[in-house]
């Protein structure tokens, strides 16, 4: 096991940033950390890695109790805070063979360095002052740092923060990659990116899990039990004659002949749309549930 997390309470003042929370990650997953601004995710990220301690509760990362052996544990851990902090007047190069320094043989540094320049995209601002790099290229080389001691669980905060859409899909598919032979603890409002890379999703909520389960099985369970089936007839029908169909709640015209139609409460309604279209002389075109969106789902869990 990978990343242990039991019971952690941390407070800030009276305030409880958070509040008894309990997880376990395998070696091997990309776990998606989602939560509201001010949930706790940072929070939880910094004691994982040990740079603040808890109020209660243990965390264990490679079995190393993170009390006990914080700096132990910072050898099998790539952290990428979410406001990425860098030496602005190093050149990219040398920040990143200071940082290979503190980790790794001198003989082996020249070439970790050329090796994670080219994972990470950066080749063409390896010369380069950090301090004259755009937000997208420093947060490479956050993600560089984080990666070049090859650790074995890495930890990434809002990584592709202040990316264009092109490095947002390399980034991801870096991590993803990555994430075959490492344990990925990813934080993001990027729902598209969760979906894309993680295999699990942990959402907390003021302090508290609220969800931890498969990315689909989330997107499955949600709060709303009525199912909306999107429909599509051959011709013209009127919405009275639709709410008329057993077990419908509610009817809505989306374009053309196509309707969202929404069953009572854990019904499926889909056999009663086929009775009602043959009863009433129409063909069925097309069918389907509609999905829940991450987004949606998100928002019914956090209230927000």
């Amino acid at each position: 096991m990978s990343i242990i997390v039991k019971n952690i309470t941390k407070r800030y003042g009276k305030q409880k940033a958070l509040d008894n929370v309990s997880f376990e990650i395998k070696s091997g997953e990309i776990v998606g950390f989602l939560g509201p601004n001010g949930a706790g995710k940072s929070t939880m990220m910094k004691i994982i890695t040990g740079f603040i301690p808890a109020n209660e509760g243990e965390v264990f990362v490679n079995n190393l109790n993170a009390d006990d052996n914080s700096l132990e544990i910072r050898k099998h851990v790539g952290y990428l805070p979410e406001h990425n902090p860098l030496y602005l007047d190093m050149y990219v190069k040398e920040y990143l063979a200071f940082v290979a320094s503190l980790h790794l043989p001198k003989k082996e540094i020249k070439k970790r360095v050329k090796e994670i320049i080219e994972k990470t995209g950066l080749s063409i601002e390896q010369n380069k002052k950090i301090g004259a790099l755009s937000k997208g290229y420093r947060q490479r080389v956050g993600l560089a740092q984080a990666l070049i001691h090859e650790p074995d669980v890495l930890i990434l905060d809002e990584p592709t923060t202040g990316l264009d859409p092109n490095q947002i899909i390399e980034i991801r598919n870096l991590i993803a990659e990555t994430g075959k032979e490492k344990t990925i603890m990813l934080s993001t409002h990027i729902m598209q990116e969760v979906e894309a890379i993680c295999d699990r999703i942990i959402i907390i909520d003021k302090g508290r899990i609220v969800a931890d389960d498969q990315t689909q099985s989330i997107k499955e369970n949600k709060k709303d039990s009525k199912t909306t089936i999107i429909v599509e007839f051959n011709k013209e029908v009127s919405t009275e004659l639709l709410k008329q169909i057993k077990d419908v709640h509610q009817v809505e015209h989306h374009k053309g002949n196509v309707w969202l139609v929404q069953g009572v409460e854990n019904k499926d309604i889909r056999e009663n749309i086929f009775k009602f279209a043959v009863k009433n002389d129409l063909s069925v075109l097309s069918m389907q549930k509609q999905e829940k969106s991450l987004e949606e789902v998100f928002k019914d869990l956090t209230g927000n």
